[in-house]
């Protein structure tokens, strides 16, 4: 039975609950991003998800920090942790970002991962001048973007002519440092979603929602072909961790990084108020429109003492995910007592069930 993998949300573009909290920096900054992820690392943490926008959301006139630069610099600064940097199509021609991803790969050693994100937020495209394409037009583009990139990872030149984009002949060197290619993350709850994921994704990362819909989705998943070359998709999620002693301390702190993240109410419609109505992820997430962070957040129900938080890691361990993007608040010491109280009873709790099978 393997170790589930435990990664973190870089807060690229601030708090994950609340701006407002006394303990964390209100606003964006790679100095505080850098910090977080150092500390991730040391204390243990497998993965990172930078995520990418070029305006805040939440606030146009909040910071935001930009995520390629960010992954090459932590591919300095880090040592041990993979950086999943992730991509909006429509931002980069793919050749261009094949090849900045194959500079950070070396970089980082072979550390570098990519997450696909076909977009959201409209604002994001209409004041950047980029296209406006349906829904569905964008995974069509994510397709034939995404085969391209993976194409140029490979050790042949790549003549390709499609729909959106046209190479003649075009190879990279050097190729990608430790293996064949960076890995390819991707998410998303429509069909055409769904989809790109089982044709060309390695990890599907699944919205944080409970157990029995997380099968759900991994039994949807599971059930599509894949091409014959391709290993078995495997699956990640998404959530928001409050674990305490008890479940009365981890419930007064849920109740107190809500009443905290009401301030941050007007952000909250700002935002919705440029989501593409077509988009199915928000409304999975209007199940949990009194949860905290985003993708899910606490609508995964890793709230309580840290008994039930491990049984339930384990849980949706044993239903297939095999990596854990986290949020928390204060970022520090919430990691640090998370690895420190949760990973160990993760650890004993699945020990237990592996000597009881037997």
């Amino acid at each position: 039975m393997s170790e589930p993998r435990y990664g973190v949300w870089s807060p690229v573009y601030g708090p994950w609950a609340s701006r407002v909290h006394p303990d964390e920096p209100p606003q964006a900054r790679y100095a505080i991003n850098r910090e977080v992820i150092l500390e991730a690392e040391r204390f243990g943490f497998s993965t990172v998800m930078i995520a990418q926008h070029i305006i805040n959301p939440l606030n146009h006139d909040y910071d935001q920090v930009e995520t390629w630069s960010t992954a090459a610099a932590l591919a300095e600064a880090t040592r041990t942790i993979e950086l999943i940097a992730a991509v909006k199509p429509f931002l980069f021609h793919p050749a261009v970002l094949a090849k900045m991803a194959l500079g950070i790969d070396a970089i980082s050693k072979g550390r570098l991962a990519i997450n696909l994100i076909s977009g959201w937020y409209l604002p994001e495209m209409e004041q950047g001048g980029f296209a406006l394409r349906s829904h569905d037009e964008r995974y069509r583009f994510s397709t034939e973007w995404l085969r391209i990139v993976k194409a140029l990872w490979g050790d042949r030149p790549v003549t390709y002519e499609g729909a959106y984009f046209k190479l003649k002949n075009l190879q990279f060197h050097p190729g990608p440092i430790t293996r064949s290619r960076p890995c390819v993350y991707l998410g998303g709850e429509s069909e055409p979603a769904r989809q790109l994921a089982a044709a060309e994704a390695d990890i599907y990362l699944i919205n944080g929602r409970p157990v029995r819909l997380i099968q759900e989705v991994i039994a949807d998943l599971v059930r599509r072909p894949r091409p014959t070359d391709s290993q078995p998709l495997r699956f990640g999620m998404a959530a928001f961790v409050i674990a305490r002693p008890t479940a009365r301390e981890a419930k007064d702190e849920f109740e107190y990084l809500a009443q905290l993240a009401a301030r941050n109410e007007r952000d909250m419609l700002e935002l919705l108020k440029g989501v593409d109505p077509n988009v199915e992820m928000f409304k999975t997430f209007a199940a949990s429109e009194k949860g905290l962070g985003t993708n899910g957040g606490t609508y995964a129900e890793l709230v309580g003492d840290y008994d039930t938080v491990a049984r339930r890691i384990g849980a949706f361990a044993n239903a297939g995910i095999e990596t854990f993007l986290l949020q928390f608040q204060p970022l520090i010491p919430e990691m640090r007592r998370f690895f420190n109280e949760v990973v160990p009873r993760v650890r004993q709790f699945r020990s237990e069930e592996t000597r009881q099978a037997v």
